[in-house]
């Protein structure tokens, strides 16, 4: 199953528009290269529809949010509507800030969005309308345990029927859901998060699955979700006591370009709820 997410993004190479943060872009361009998408980053809003308008899907990201960058998120994420393009979000950083958390619903109120994709705080804030986010982490009291995991099953489920988007819970346990159904993804390592950008590379990642497999994105959304982890996973087997997360961040980028369909629907480890 998660096999032919993954056959489908390397035989159609999706070109995803990418309006994200300028910490990890360069990082996000590779990703999408390594798994076997092509990038173009593009944020000004003078050119922002035409470039949506010869891509198959659109990434939005939060992470290093300008009023600049505002009206080109709203109009680059009109016309993929428009165009019936898939479009995925990041809410980085949603509740840190007044700003952060009035954009990400404004653009919820006009944009149809295929995946919301951030860690539960954030997930928590564009629900509520408010939160607790802890800069880009997840706040502690928001983690996803075994011990809550089915009240955070039924919250994203909830949280997907409200929008009519594929939300993308992500953190120890990651839990990407429509409003019936749940996956429950155990993949992934701790040091992940030693790496800046890790989410945003999976965002854009999540973007070229869906728009490969624009006929099920729940499952587009969850293989690259599990992906992602397994590639950590991978990378981090690899590292010897000389390299740090420097190297560890190549390593996952070598993973992801390395990955086979058939090893990623091998070692996906997940439960269906």
């Amino acid at each position: 199953m998660f096999k032919e997410m993954l056959e489908n993004v390397r035989a159609k190479v999706p070109l995803i528009h990418n309006i994200t943060n300028y910490v990890t872009v360069n990082d996000c361009a590779n990703i999408l290269l390594a798994c076997g998408g092509s990038p173009i980053m593009s944020d000004d809003a003078g050119e922002v529809e035409e470039i949506t308008a010869v891509c198959g899907g659109l990434n939005i990201n939060i992470g290093t949010l300008n009023q600049r960058t505002i009206p080109a998120m709203l109009a680059a994420g009109r016309k993929a509507n428009e165009l019936g393009h898939p479009v995925v979000l990041d809410p980085v950083g949603a509740g840190a800030s007044a700003l952060r958390t009035e954009t990400a619903l404004k653009l919820m109120e006009e944009i149809r969005f295929s995946v919301i994709r951030g860690n539960i705080s954030e997930i928590r804030t564009l629900a509520s309308g408010h939160g607790t986010t802890k800069g880009v982490d997840a706040d502690v009291a928001d983690r996803i345990t075994e011990e809550n995991l089915e009240q955070a099953v039924a919250f994203a489920k909830a949280f997907a029927r409200k929008t009519g988007s594929v939300a993308a819970v992500t953190g120890e346990i990651d839990i990407v859901a429509d409003g019936d159904k749940a996956y429950c993804i155990r993949n992934g390592h701790r040091d992940m998060s030693r790496v800046t950008g890790t989410g945003c590379q999976l965002s854009a990642m999540t973007a070229a699955y869906v728009t490969a497999n624009p006929d099920d994105r729940l499952t587009a959304a969850a293989a690259a979700v599990c992906a992602m982890g397994l590639c950590g996973e991978i990378a981090r087997a690899r590292m010897t006591p000389l390299d740090g997360n420097a190297s560890y961040r190549n390593y996952i980028i070598d993973a992801v370009y390395n990955l086979t369909p058939e090893c990623l629907e091998r070692g996906a480890r997940y439960e269906v709820r």
